[in-house]
């Protein structure tokens, strides 16, 4: 089994790779967002990956938040909604050869960890994507967790929320993790969960409003998780 899980996370991985390839060669010839969504759709079906959406999207959210598992938690995110998603992502993964270009073509927001200097950016790359109708995209938890457990919330999310008075909707994704681990070579067909949970409209004097989130989205995702 373990062999049969390495193939196909080979055979995964190279799909991952065409799909980035191809995103980088149609973006100048196609409109915002569908490069996007073309090659997130093109990862989902040579994977084996459909999807059971619990909810509804709320048309009017001006930010997603998402716990994060799997590296192809942003290819499930983009096939799911028609919106145009700004993600915020580590400004590391801007400065990698090959991968860089797709996130800065189409102009994602990078943010350096620890740096108040880079907040100051932060909230100013969210404003021009806000003005352009793009949806702010987030992992508060600010990296993968293999756990179960989510890790604590970022202050970044709310900070740009309050600022800005967003309505934000909370997204939990369901055991990504066991379909696609990049550092464990595996990769397992398989149908995945996304759930929409109900949108909050940020309030900077309500500041336990993301903690209250968070436990949202954990009770939810331990009720959906395979016991």
């Amino acid at each position: 089994m373990k062999i049969f899980a390495h193939l196909s996370w080979l055979y995964a991985t190279l799909m991952i790779f065409v799909a980035m390839t191809m995103m980088i060669i149609i973006f100048p010839f196609v409109p915002t967002p569908y490069a996007q969504k073309i090659t997130s759709w093109f990862i989902r079906l040579a994977l084996f990956m459909p999807v059971r959406v619990i909810g509804k999207e709320d048309p009017e959210a001006e930010m997603f938040l998402l716990n994060h598992q799997s590296d192809i938690d942003i290819g499930l995110m983009e096939t799911i909604t028609k919106r145009d998603l700004a993600w915020v992502a580590k400004k590391e993964l801007f400065d990698v050869p090959f991968y860089g270009l797709v996130v800065k073509l189409p102009k994602d927001i990078a943010v350096e960890r620890e740096s108040k200097s880079s907040l100051v950016k932060l909230i100013a790359d969210c404003k021009d994507r806000l003005d352009h109708g793009r949806v702010i995209t987030m992992f508060p938890e600010g990296t993968r967790t293999k756990t179960g457990r989510m890790r604590t919330f970022k202050p970044g999310a709310k900070m740009v929320a309050n600022k800005f008075k967003l309505r934000v909707q909370p997204v939990v994704l369901i055991e990504t993790g066991k379909h696609y681990d990049i550092k464990r070579f595996y990769h397992r067909p398989g149908r995945l969960t996304a759930i929409y949970l109900d949108p909050y409209d940020a309030d900077k004097s309500d500041k336990e409003w993301l903690n209250r989130m968070q436990v949202e989205m954990q009770a939810t995702y331990d009720k959906y998780a395979t016991k």
